[in-house]
């Protein structure tokens, strides 16, 4: 059984940093790309980033380039996204999704 489990979310000022974090099992993570997904308040699921299997290669959302950053540790079945000049319109639900499984989710808020 494929489980993902977020982590790391909070309440941040505007401007601010985070690091979320999706630790998976149940299926060989270094196999399969995996993204990370997210849902504000009040909307649908919004597609963020993907990473390759193996790392090499990374595709952003055009909302989020050049601001947050996915990695993935294999070695620890463990993949990352790191937050940075956060809006407040980066408010939502964050999710790590492996082709149509996703975690519990982990909420970010971006308030003053």
């Amino acid at each position: 059984e494929v489980q993902l489990v977020e982590s790391g979310g909070g309440l941040v000022q505007p401007g601010g940093s985070l690091r979320l974090s999706c630790v998976g099992s149940g299926f060989p993570f270094s196999w399969y790309p995996i993204d990370w997904v997210r849902q504000p308040p009040g909307k649908g699921l919004e597609w963020v980033a993907t990473i390759s299997a193996l790392g090499g290669t990374t595709n952003y959302a055009d909302s989020v380039k050049g601001r947050f950053t996915i990695s993935r540790d294999n070695a620890k079945n463990t993949l990352y996204l790191q937050l940075n000049s956060l809006k407040t319109e980066d408010t939502a639900m964050y999710y790590c999704r492996k082709g149509s499984s996703r975690g519990q989710g982990t909420q970010v808020t971006v308030s003053s």
